[in-house]
């Protein structure tokens, strides 16, 4: 007589045979490291939405339940041993509504955007998004604002819509203008939508940078241990009395930059670049 079922046995072996295989790999594989850590990151991040989804609920849509969502990821930079080391906070206006423009290289970005957002800030985040099951609905409820990029109609309607919120709700909203994440260590050409919602709605930008993550992370070479990234907030860029005819202009002179910036904290293996080795060149203790 069986003592299980013959799926059962099967299932039950290879689980065994799983939690056998997975320390040898472990020591012995950067590759298989690679896939555990992010896999764990991203079930770890499903499983937080999961929890938020109940409390968040109690408020509905609301932008105050990012702060919910915050307080429920800043913990992920200690289990990977990741160090955040931001400056330039005090640039982030107190009161007044602005758009906040970032560079984006891999889904960490979530560890740095976390460790800076400022209160009644959300992102927007491509549509896809909202249907990726408990997140999707965790950043519904916490007022994340979906676009549709491949319908160029509905993504000027709902800037426009953005734009009035801002105004009318002393919102900000999060944008990484590259539009796509990307690895090759520099930035790509920005889209201009989060700079016509700032011109339409004469708020300012706030361009935020963080270095490049190549001493800790890396996708192509299935390289991820524990490193330093540095996160810089820049001075507002003002833009009252601009138009959209000077988009265009606005978009490269912020690029440039994010791009100088960029560079110079992401000159060595740390993150930090010589930056780091200048007196208060870590934390907030600097300019």
């Amino acid at each position: 007589m069986e003592l299980w079922p013959g799926p059962w046995t099967m299932l039950l072996f290879f689980l065994l045979l799983l939690l056998l295989l997975v320390p040898v790999l472990w020591g012995y594989s950067t590759s298989a490291k690679y896939f555990c850590k992010m896999a764990f990151y991203n079930g770890w991040i499903l499983f937080l939405a999961v929890l938020a989804i109940p409390v968040c609920a109690l408020r509905g849509r609301n932008v105050e339940n990012m702060k919910i969502l915050r307080l429920m990821l800043l913990h992920i930079k200690y289990l990977y041993g990741i160090r955040l080391e931001v400056r330039g906070t005090h640039h982030f206006p107190p009161t007044q509504p602005y758009v906040v423009v970032s560079n984006h290289q891999s889904s960490l970005d979530l560890l740095g955007m976390m460790e800076v957002l400022p209160g009644r800030c959300v992102p927007i985040a491509k549509r896809e998004l909202l249907w990726a099951g408990p997140a999707g609905l965790a950043c519904w409820l916490a007022g994340v604002i979906f676009i549709d990029r491949k319908r160029t109609g509905d993504a000027i309607s709902v800037m426009a819509e953005a734009a009035q919120t801002l105004l009318s709700q002393n919102v900000r909203v999060w944008v990484f203008p590259e539009g796509t994440r990307n690895h090759n260590g520099s930035m790509l050409p920005f889209k201009r939508g989060a700079f016509h919602l700032a011109v339409q709605a004469q708020v300012p930008i706030i361009p935020i940078v963080m270095s490049s993550y190549k001493d800790f992370y890396c996708k192509k070479e299935r390289r991820f241990t524990s490193g330093t990234c540095q996160v810089r907030v820049l001075p507002p860029v003002a833009t009252e009395g601009l138009t959209p005819d000077n988009v265009p202009d606005l978009a490269d002179r912020i690029r440039h930059s994010m791009l100088t910036v960029f560079r110079e904290i992401s000159t060595d293996g740390r993150g930090g670049g010589d930056y780091l080795k200048k007196p208060g060149g870590a934390g907030e203790a600097g300019p």
